[in-house]
């Protein structure tokens, strides 16, 4: 319902209602609706973290990369929600605003720090590590959104390859 409405307009009655339990039922199993909102944000990033696997860090990162895209294609509600919820969450006051903060930062600083153990202070491409964090979330986020406009888009996965390899190499994959 949060990826239908968003945050503010769902109401803890129409969740209730959508799963068969009264709102009272819905508080049993969380304290507000605001603990379910970061319930369901963190169970989205905890299930991206498994797709992803961290042992696989060290793999192929094109590839890699390509494979999260294709797997929130796969589970596009949970891309839904993670889109409106992060979009929504710019408004003054909203519940999810620091959660997307330390989210975003979270990301950016482990993307920088592999990159760094892996190339140092520069990349083959030239970039630094910090600047191809940025970019790369940057892209990964606009590339989804896209995507949730406009389904019929299916090369995104590769667009994510062939980006990436710019980024990390300086040239495109061949």
């Amino acid at each position: 319902m949060f990826a239908e409405r968003g945050y503010r307009g769902t109401s803890l009655n129409a969740i209730a209602e959508r799963v068969g339990l009264t709102r009272q039922g819905v508080l049993h199993y969380f304290r507000s609706k605001e603990q379910l909102l970061t319930t369901i944000l963190q169970l989205r990033a905890e299930l991206n973290r498994q797709n992803l696997g961290a042992d696989r860090l060290e793999s192929d990162w094109p590839e890699l990369l390509a494979e999260v895209v294709a797997y929130d294609r796969k589970n596009p509600g949970l891309a839904v929600v993670h889109s409106v919820l992060a979009a929504e969450s710019v408004t003054e006051g909203h519940p999810a605003q620091q959660y997307f903060r330390d989210y975003y930062q979270s990301v950016r600083e482990d993307i920088f720090r592999v990159l760094t153990e892996r190339y140092g202070d520069r990349l083959p491409s030239g970039l630094a590590p910090q600047t191809v964090a940025a970019a790369l979330l940057a892209m990964l986020d606009g590339l989804q959104q896209q995507w949730l406009l406009d389904r019929e888009l299916g090369d995104h996965p590769e667009i994510t390859r062939d980006v990436l390899a710019m980024l990390l190499l300086g040239s495109a994959p061949r």
